[in-house]
Parts: structure tokens; sequence; C-alpha cells
């Protein structure tokens, strides 16, 4: 039933997020095997289901955000409408919600469940290291930023999402993303300049 589950919730994300451009399935199945790597490491004090599903859900409602309604919320409605549907168990509904809807660095709610902070470190290991810096530049293009526009970015944004980490394991690979992002920083400035 588990596996059939998670097959029609890949098939509603691809169908979603079929538009999307820096936030597009690509990028929930990377989020998603995150989550599951870094689950391994929490093997029987997780329940791998939530986390497989939040991951796979948690960015299905970006198409119909608004300026007054954040896409994790609608993510996490969406969510609950499906597996309500799949008659997956109400408990478990509720941690893949709280999941969605912590995940997201920009509304700035603290995961409480270890679940939630799996998914909540899965994506923000997306938004890092080489992948991060090809989304960076996909979603500066899409908002029409310029390179030095993107170097904001950067530095408001995406160099401090190493110190947001809440488990051990993203902690790790978050430190290795982190340093790649450093490098490629320090070298797009001397080419910007004209030094290297």
């Amino acid at each position: 039933m588990m596996q059939e589950i998670v097959r029609k919730a890949i098939k509603l994300a691809q169908e979603a997020l079929k538009d999307e451009k820096a936030h597009g399935f690509d990028h929930v199945m990377r989020v998603y095997k995150n989550a599951m790597k870094i689950a391994k490491a929490y093997n029987g004090r997780i329940d791998g289901e939530v986390v497989a599903l939040a991951a796979i859900l948690h960015d299905i409602g970006r198409k119909s955000e608004r300026k007054d309604v954040h896409h994790a919320l609608i993510s996490a409605k969406m969510a609950e409408e499906f597996l309500l549907n799949e008659n997956f168990p109400k408990d478990k509904i509720e941690k893949v919600k709280e999941a969605i809807i912590a995940h997201s660095y920009s509304l700035g709610v603290k995961p409480t469940s270890l679940e939630a902070m799996i998914i909540s470190d899965a994506d923000k290991l997306d938004a890092i290291g080489a992948i991060g810096i090809a989304r960076c530049f996909i979603e500066s293009g899409v908002r029409g930023r310029n390179i030095g526009e993107s170097i904001v970015h950067f530095i408001e944004k995406l160099l401090k999402l190493k110190d947001l980490m809440f488990t051990d394991e993203a902690k790790r690979i978050a430190k290795r993303r982190h340093e790649f992002m450093i490098r490629f920083l320090e070298e797009l400035r001397d080419e910007m300049m004209g030094v290297a």
C-alpha cells in the first residue's frame, strides 16, 4: 500500500511542478534523496513514511502561491487532501503537514519533530553546493537578476544555510557544500575583477 501511495505522490508532484524551473520535480527528487540519506542516521527513531511523503509533497503548492499565502501552507493543505483520499493514517498526515510547513526557510516556522527537521535540512541542502549555485542562477534568470544581485542572494541567504541545519548528517554534508560555494564565490570575484 505504501509503495502505491508513494508512486501516486510522485505522479502528483511531477504534474504540480512541471513548469517550475529551480523548484521543479528534479528538486523534489533531490530533496527526497537527501531526506532518505539523513533519515538512515535515525533509523528506528523516525517514521520513514512521513519523511518520504513530506519530501515528495513539500513543494506541490508552489504554482498556487500568492503574496498572502505561502507555498508551504498550500502544499501542506494539498498533501492533506491527497493523503486523506488515500486513507493514510490521520496522525501521520499531521506529521507530514508539520514537516511540509516547517521546511520553508522564508516562512520561518521551526520544525519540532525529527521528521520535520530532516525535511527542512534536506531542502536546505539542495540550495547549497554545486546544485545550489546552479539553482541560484536559474532562479536569478527567472526573476531577471544580474550577477551582482545573485551574489547578494548568496550572501544574504545561501551562505547562512550551513549554520541552520538541525541534524548532524546534514551539518556534515552542508560543511562540504558550503566550502565549495566559498571557493566558487572567490573565483567569481577574481574573474569579475579581472585578476584571475
